[in-house]
């Protein structure tokens, strides 16, 4: 039995930033950098034209000095809130009230926090004490496929469930001048900060995608792809080169799964513009099939977990046929894929 999931509502941060002021702020920050042409190039190539933190870009927590616990706390306490306004915005739009929900999957992990989103999300809601709970924490750009599979999950056990999905990152706190490899300047130009809430249930409520199976794979050997790095200091985004052909060392198990036919629409995370194209030639499909993908990356940046979320909110805007076939991938640090076979309910 299908899954569906409402249209995704996304919340930014309050501040946005361009490619440029990050540029500048890299020069001024690192002016004697013996890479330091290489690095304004790269960062004026990595597809994103702006992006939104939740903080100015001049705050201790982002381009100053805070430490661990300052950047910490700020980034929770940012989190929850986006998370409550999309949550809100998504029941809402389904008209919902948080009684009706039955279980909340949450994806979250630019920060530290015990209880976790979760908890935190359910409490400013009022949601129901019995209400059922999957904090995914380490997920990162997978966790909002990750997300809506574990939601399908829930709903296949128990029909009739209304399922609230929430991913909220505050990327911007590991935007740290403590580290200037080439790969952390991209980060600093890469990432966004963005919180995007979905309702998944058995039955439609309006258009939008309908979950048909899912897939998960962990790459073997692939722990030092990505790595995130908690010091003193702060949160801290660690890779190797090895990481440049991450998405394309794990397509082939994708599309072993996946098998012979090809998609009318995908919904793929906008990790940069190679996976991107990766992603949509191994599908068969044309550069323009991920305009939404592209257009995420470039006004809103790499939004991690929240990513799919927003693709899929860009793609209720031009909608494909009842009936269209399509595919969900998102890539994580593990290195980790989850990916949906779906197609359009209208």
């Amino acid at each position: 039995m299908p899954a569906y999931v409402s249209r995704p509502k996304t919340v930014f941060g309050d501040h946005k930033v361009t490619t440029a002021e990050i540029a500048d702020d890299i020069r001024a920050h690192h002016p004697d950098h013996p890479r330091l042409a290489a690095i304004l190039r790269v960062v004026g190539n990595c597809g994103v034209h702006t992006r939104y933190f939740t903080r100015p870009l001049d705050t201790p927590c982002i381009t100053g000095t805070a430490g661990i616990t300052e950047r910490a706390e700020t980034a929770f306490r940012d989190a929850v809130d986006m998370a409550e306004r999309a949550a809100h915005a998504a029941l809402d739009a389904a008209g919902l009230a948080p009684a009706d929900i039955d279980a909340i999957v949450t994806a979250h992990v630019t920060g530290w926090a015990v209880p976790n989103l979760d908890v935190h999300v359910s409490a400013r809601l009022g949601l129901r004490p019995t209400v059922r709970r999957i904090a995914l924490t380490t997920l990162a750009c997978a966790g909002g496929a990750q997300a809506l599979l574990r939601a399908a999950d829930l709903v296949a056990a128990r029909p009739g469930s209304k399922v609230l999905v929430v991913a909220s990152e505050v990327i911007s706190t590991i935007y740290n001048h403590a580290d200037s490899t080439i790969e952390s300047m991209i980060y600093k130009s890469l990432f966004g900060d963005a919180a995007a809430a979905t309702i998944v249930t058995d039955e439609p409520s309006g258009p939008g995608i309908a979950i048909d199976d899912s897939f998960e794979y962990v790459l073997p050997d692939s722990l030092d792809r990505y790595q995130g790095r908690i010091a003193t200091d702060g949160f801290h985004f660690d890779s190797t080169k090895k990481a440049l052909t991450a998405a394309d060392d794990v397509l082939p198990a994708v599309m072993n799964w996946h098998g012979p036919w090809a998609p009318d629409f995908a919904v793929i995370h906008p990790g940069s513009p190679r996976i991107i194209a990766d992603t949509t030639e191994a599908l068969g499909l044309a550069p323009h099939d991920a305009r939404h993908s592209t257009e995420t990356l470039a006004d809103e940046g790499n939004l991690g977990g929240v990513s799919v979320l927003r693709v899929l909110e860009r793609t209720h805007a031009a909608a494909p046929a009842d009936g269209a076939r399509g595919m969900m991938v998102a890539f994580g640090p593990g290195f980790a894929t989850a990916a949906l076979r779906c197609h359009w309910q209208s």
